[in-house]
């Protein structure tokens, strides 16, 4: 028979899931095991993080993938989305160098939920998808990904379901202190000027019991300051010369200096006097602040009519030439976000009967985010005068390289001013840049009661309903400015020079450097208000009040000598959504605007079922269908319009749909949520000895809808017509609409293997493998077919071989993705959907624990993004041109860690 090894930290994780057999699976392994009296060998490091996470996912009701700390605050990688990223069907997109969202299965993040121990979280950014930067990775004891739901499983996503796990003390069982320390560099040096390159990582954990192991506690500390380095270019775009052939029309130049700072606190309180009474209350809290400073030049080109000069053109595309009269803008920007992120949950655990077992668990979480994205704009002089510049450019496989005939860097040459008269219509002369500080809250209140009982039954074992109520709402504020010179000016010394900032990955070799909140504070620049429509409807609030009841059957029942497990069950789901917001037209003084609100109620009923047939000893056929949703995007739900109604059409010609004086864009708070059939089949086999396991997964969903933008007849009776009597109250919106939808499907593969497979020698060497394959028939965008489903890599794979024996371990891990349409930060901090290359990121890292009297101290050594693979996006199926490129640089850490 095949021996698993079941640690106090495995069964923590299965009691805490929601899988209605896992914790009796687990213990009956733990008593066999103990009853053969199997010779248990201590496992640590990384091969123990493994073997949890391989017995998380064998024992589970559901298709779930695990990711284990290796110890006490150290999970396997630096970040949550960097560990959840090596999991087959899942990959991570790089946002500022570091990995922060996680796309499941080809979806977008919006498709997917995160838990914390259990219960759904609220998110940093504008809609649902959690950025995981925000949760310290050295406070977590793991993370499990289920693929398939079960009743119980509340929040639960349409593509998958993170839930992150907090330690349980009790289980845990004995008194723990542990303390991580680590520094880290960059292999980019500090690009702008006052920056910091180095950074620091610190964490301290303390575990213990009392009261004769009735009382647990469990508190963690974690503080990040984490400096990143970006050499990064953009184009406006590739223009068509004369000839047909590409050229270059527009660049941007940048040096960004980025630093995220994060102190996360997390508090475990357990009380559990007796077998049939347990009590515990948990909470987080994460204090995230990131400054992103930005110094570029904006170069307008072919597209600012500046002429193209002695261009020499291969295969249809101008590699090199020169531009003159280029009036360049010295740009320098800053991007400043403060979040707090809090978490608290009660749960009490008790006995209703002699056969029924009761869960009340009452939450609350909620965010508070500011952001200020500030601009400034400098230059030679105003539009129509000063200095002038001649270009000379090579294209490469970064953009194009650039050879500057002006000095960027003189104080003396670049004033304060605006060199392009953007802007003129609201500040004469054009604006010196723009004050943007979005603010967001968001609140959700759940309180869960449920009830179980085990029964005696040759198919069923057990029977769980439970009750759910939530609330969330989420808030969000515009507060927007132009930024001018005081009197009118249109020129002026800059004050507070930094320094000057290099541009010479781009071949420009410098610019001048300053910090734009400065000249805010000061006085040097004024905010003039931006009183436009279309800055009045980014105000919104979205409210819903979610009642989720849920029946759940435990299968435990044989298919001839089949032994097969599960859960059957069914989720039946009332929503109450809605919104309001303003809906506003025009600009400057001619600004209207008025309060509106919508919303829907709807029910959903999600059945689904899971079996798991064990086939041979280790061996598992595991089969999943149900039916799950995700909900439409708070921006989408919001109720904002930008409506206008144009005089010259208010005659006789006019009909709803064509020519009609009314047209409005914005939200829709009636959307339906998205809705999946879905079916996954598992085949697992389990090698003896915990020395890995093998997986191949097939899943095919159905999405009885899609949300795409669409135009609709809306009826706008009563919205301001400017003192005009409208012939017709009729005409076209462009909204969010629920539209037709249609399948993904894929194939998943996992390998983890020991050496000692191949021989007893290799039993320190180890290696995990495992890939993905991902196809959709649903077409994201109607007007352009051709647009990929944002989110989906088609193929996806990570490899990892380690080493660990005596203390000493090392790995190295590879992921790669097939390029992808992920979003990204647009003008305005808007969100914008772009093509985005494929990468392969490597990672390395090598440690030593010492035992005898150093025990319990580890040395680390680790590097991240060891190849430099930098970020890029291209213009149509041409790699030469360019749209953006990033690049991080390989970036570096030593530390140690300390437990006792």
């Amino acid at each position: 028979m095949t021996k698993f090894k079941l640690s106090m930290l495995t069964l923590a994780l299965a009691a805490a899931g929601n899988s209605s057999i896992v914790l009796a699976q687990a213990a009956d392994a733990e008593a066999k095991a103990q009853e053969e009296a199997v010779e248990v060998i201590s496992v640590r490091g990384f091969r123990r993080s493994l073997q949890e996470s391989q017995n998380i996912k064998m024992f589970n009701s559901s298709i779930v993938e695990a990711v284990s700390a290796e110890d006490i605050g150290k999970l396997p990688d630096v970040s949550i989305a960097e560990s959840l990223a090596r999991l087959p069907g899942l990959t991570a997109q790089r946002l500022n160098g570091r990995s922060q969202v996680i796309s499941i299965r080809g979806l977008a993040p919006d498709f997917s939920t995160a838990l914390l121990n259990g219960r759904e979280q609220v998110s940093s950014g504008d809609n649902r998808g959690v950025e995981f930067d925000q949760y310290p990775s050295e406070l977590l004891s793991g993370v499990v990904v289920y693929k398939t739901p079960d009743a119980g499983l509340i929040g639960q996503g349409l593509a998958g379901t993170a839930d992150m796990r907090l330690v349980s003390p009790l289980a845990h069982g004995e008194r723990t202190v542990a303390v991580n320390a680590r520094y880290e560099w960059s292999q980019i040096s500090a690009l702008n000027a006052g920056a910091d390159d180095n950074g620091k990582r610190f964490s301290i954990s303390y575990i213990d019991q009392f009261a004769d192991n009735t009382i647990g506690v469990a508190l963690g500390y974690a503080t990040i300051s984490n400096p990143m380095q970006i050499e990064r270019f953009e184009a406006w775009g590739y223009a068509d010369t004369a000839d047909g052939d590409k050229v270059i029309g527009g660049a941007k130049v940048f040096a960004n200096s980025n630093l995220l700072e994060r102190d996360g606190f997390i508090g475990v309180f357990e009380y559990k006097p007796t077998d049939s009474f347990s009590s515990t209350v948990d909470f987080y809290y994460s204090k995230f602040d990131e400054t992103q400073r930005t110094s570029f030049i904006e170069l307008p080109l072919f597209w600012g009519g500046a002429p193209l000069v002695n261009p020499t053109v291969e295969n249809g595309l101008v590699t090199s030439g020169g531009y003159t009269g280029v009036k360049g803008i010295v740009r320098n920007h800053g991007n400043f976000r403060e979040a707090d992120l809090f978490s608290v949950g009660w749960k009490t655990e008790f006995k209703l009967s002699d056969s029924w077992d009761a869960t009340l668990d009452l939450s609350h979480s909620s965010l508070d985010r500011t952001d200020l994205i500030l601009e400034s704009d400098a230059g030679t002089g105003p539009a129509g005068s000063g200095a002038l510049d001649n270009l000379s450019f090579a294209m490469s496989d970064r953009g194009p390289i650039f050879n500057s005939t002006l000095n960027y860097a003189d104080p003396n040459l670049i004033r304060l001013t605006s060199p392009q008269g953007w802007g003129g219509d609201i500040i004469p002369g054009g604006q010196l840049g723009y004050y943007n500080s979005p603010s967001i809250t968001d609140d959700l209140n759940q309180v869960r009661l449920s009830a179980r009982t085990m029964l005696e039954n040759d198919n069923f074992d057990s029977l769980e309903v439970g009750l759910n109520y939530s609330n969330r709402e989420k808030d969000k504020k515009a507060d927007e400015f132009f930024l001018a010179l005081p009197n009118g000016a249109l020129s002026a010394p800059i004050p507070n020079i930094a320094g000057t900032t290099s541009l010479a990955a781009f071949g420009i070799p410098g610019m001048v450097s300053y910090d734009p909140r400065q000249l805010i504070d000061t006085g040097a620049l004024v905010r003039v208000r931006n009183p436009n429509a279309d800055v009045l409807i980014k105000d919104w609030n979205v409210a819903e009040d979610v009642v989720t009841g849920y029946v759940k059957l435990g299968i435990n029942s044989r298919v001839g000598e089949i032994p097969v497990t599960g859960n059957i069950g069914t989720q039946i789901v009332h929503t109450d959504q809605s919104s309001y917001a303003l809906a506003a037209s025009g600009t400057g003084i001619n600004v209207s605007s008025f309060r509106i609100d919508g919303g829907d109620k709807y029910w959903e009923v999600l059945p689904s079922l899971n079996l798991n047939f064990e086939v041979g000893t280790g061996k598992y056929v595991r089969v999943g269908l149900a039916r799950t949703m995700a909900r439409a995007r708070m921006d989408q739900l919001r109720a904002s319009q930008d409506y206008s109604f144009n005089p010259a059409l208010n005659n006789s010609q006019a009909t709803p749909e064509q020519n009609s004086p009314w047209s409005a864009s914005g939200g829709n708070p009636a959307l339906r949520p998205w809705i999946a059939n879905a079916l996954d089949v598992s085949y697992e086999q389990y090698f003896e000895d915990s020395k890995g396991y093998v997986a191949i997964a097939a899943f095919y969903k159905d999405l009885e809808s899609y949300i795409y933008d669409q135009q609709v007849i809306q009826d706008f009776t009563g919205f301001p017509s400017g003192g005009e009597v409208p012939v017709i109250n009729q005409g076209v919106a462009t909204t969010p609409q629920n539209g037709k939808g249609g399948r993904i499907n894929g194939v998943e593969f996992t390998l983890s293997a020991s050496g000692a497979m191949i021989m007893p020698e290799l039993e320190s060497f180890g290696a995990i493998l495992t890939g993905s394959w991902t196809d959709s028939s649903i077409q994201s965008n109607p007007n352009d077919p051709s647009t990929p489903l944002p989110g989906l890599s088609e193929r996806v794979a990570n490899l990892t071989f380690y080493y660990e024996n005596d203390g000493f371990s090392a790995r190295v891990s590879s992921r790669y993705r097939s390029d992808f349409l992920g979003e990204i930060s647009g003008f305005g901090n808007g969100r914008d959907l772009r093509m985005i290359e494929a990468e392969t990121v490597v990672d390395a890292q090598i440690s030593y624990s010492f035992s005898g009297r150093y025990e319990g101290l580890t040395l680390l050594l680790q590097a991240n993004n060891v190849t430099d693979e930098p970020f890029v996006r291209v213009e149509g199926d041409d790699s030469r041109r360019v749209i953006e490129y990033q690049r991080y640089g390989r970036t570096y850490m030593a530390g140690l860690s300390y437990k006792f």
